[in-house]
């Protein structure tokens, strides 16, 4: 028997697990477990509507699509049914009755109840229904007490969710503006291609979780996909040749799943973002998103072609303030060509910081740079004044030793990885970062010249230590 101490108990326990601040599938977990306790209903789901797609999605299921054997094909004529009602309606095993239940409503209930029932309730928000609580129970005493408290518990349940979609949909907006501005401070310390490309996709692809971002570059009239590493899907390749006879922004596919927005340089395409998915619609705020993104992207892209232009007579890496790519190659050649003639040993270490990646999803690219100048910092402390410091690309760093030979290359290594893992290293310009100071780890790979070498070879020697260093565990020197 429900009566008033009994239902305040149960919307008080009800309330106070809707108002924690815990994942969508432990509310509803706790939910569960809470109507079978006190109202004997075996199964609660929370459906939602996603007007785009014309369907209703799991709201604790990563927003499936909703599938209930059995109610499957009513479902939707249910919740278009309740949704004419604005809310003032429930189902009970597929007949409707009000919300208020009337006395000869309950009659009609009591007629119809089964060993196995069905019933669903309204999701309700200002006026309009949104989504639908659905419940199976066995046999049970449907009084009228009994659907008063399903329909205060589906208010509660209504604000609740609306509350939740609200915040993730704040988050969301923040996520775009934290993507624009990371996006635009690449370039204070980025300007490969090869660099930059990959780390605007990712950037993209974490904002856009339902769908899967593709860069590619155009050049000699076609485009090249540089992210991710594969494209399967023909109809985004279809798409990318209708994109250049186009004066719009952007162009879907006829089901609206796919989407390539082009990145311009002043009037001129110089690559396209394509979005996939073979699910979900692109909404016209992904659209929104996705067309902003891409013009920071071009304006990014465009930067860096310039900077690389001015920087290709340069010889100093601006970030860590080592010998650049171009320097770092030529000072090679020089050193295998004296160490050729002179007949003298040559030694190269090539390292590269750890889960670099991983410092940028958790920190942010302001502090991966933290990271790469003080990595150069401690290179330059350990080095001698004649070796030769360069940063080679991304996180990793070639360190040449004229007149070295192998024993103390790999000493000199030993050192770096040891000061390495022991130095804090100071991230508070970072404005996303929790912490203060963090640690990272580096593999280091060493090896020595031999006089049938090539500068080339050389390098391959010593990529290929370092790939060993890594592939062992990380954290370690490797001489071959």
């Amino acid at each position: 028997m429900i009566n008033k101490e009994f239902s305040t108990d149960f919307l008080n326990k009800l309330s106070n697990i809707l108002t924690q601040k815990i994942s969508p599938i432990h509310s509803a977990n706790s939910v569960n477990k809470l109507f079978k306790t006190y109202l004997n209903i075996e199964k609660t789901e929370f459906v939602i509507w996603d007007n785009n797609n014309m369907v209703l999605k799991n709201f604790v299921k990563d927003w499936e699509v909703y599938e209930n054997k059995g109610i499957t094909g009513e479902i939707n004529f249910i919740y278009n049914s309740l949704a004419l009602s604005n809310g003032e309606k429930f189902c009970f095993n597929e007949e409707e009755f009000s919300c208020n239940i009337k006395e000869e409503e309950q009659y009609r209930i009591l007629d119809l109840k089964s060993e196995e029932n069905n019933i669903i309730f309204p999701l309700v928000s200002n006026g309009e229904v949104f989504g639908l609580l659905n419940i199976d129970c066995k046999n049970n005493a449907f009084t009228k007490e009994f659907f008063t408290i399903l329909n205060i518990s589906s208010k509660l349940i209504s604000g609740a969710i609306i509350s939740y979609i609200l915040n993730e949909q704040m988050e969301v907006s923040l996520n775009f503006y934290r993507a624009m501005k990371d996006i635009a401070k690449i370039i204070e310390s980025q300007y490969e291609l090869s660099y930059i490309i990959p780390l605007i996709g990712e950037m993209i692809d974490r904002f856009m979780s339902n769908h899967l971002i593709y860069m590619f570059i155009y050049k000699d009239n076609e485009y090249s996909l540089v992210w991710p590493k594969a494209c399967m899907d023909e109809n985004v390749y279809k798409l990318l040749d209708k994109i250049n006879k186009s004066e719009n922004e952007y162009i879907l596919s006829k089901n609206n799943k796919i989407g390539v927005f082009p990145l311009k340089n002043e009037e001129n395409i110089i690559g396209a973002i394509a979005a996939y998915s073979n699910t979900d619609k692109l909404l016209q705020k992904d659209i929104d998103y996705l067309i902003q993104l891409t013009r920071q992207s071009g304006l990014t892209i465009n930067r860096a072609n310039v900077y690389a232009e001015v920087l290709k007579y340069a010889t100093i890496d601006a970030l860590t303030g080592l010998n650049n790519r171009r320097q770092f190659e030529i000072r090679l050649k020089q050193e295998v060509s004296n160490s050729k003639r002179n007949n003298v040993s040559l030694c190269c270490i090539m390292t590269d910081v750890d889960y670099f990646k991983k410092v940028n999803d958790t920190y942010g690219h302001t502090a991966g740079d933290c990271v790469l100048k003080k990595i150069a910092e401690v290179i330059l402390h350990e080095i001698r004044e004649y070796d030769i410091a360069c940063r080679y690309g991304g996180e990793e760093f070639f360190i040449i030793l004229p007149q070295t030979k192998l024993q103390e290359a790999a000493a000199v290594a030993k050192r770096l990885r040891k000061v390495i893992e022991e130095t804090l290293i100071d991230i508070t310009e970072t404005e996303e970062a929790e912490k203060n100071y963090i640690k990272v780890t580096a593999s280091l790979g060493v090896c020595n010249f031999d006089e049938a070498m090539t500068a080339e070879a050389l390098i391959q020697k010593a990529d290929k230590a370092l790939y060993e260093a890594k592939r062992t565990g990380r954290n370690r020197v490797i001489v071959v």
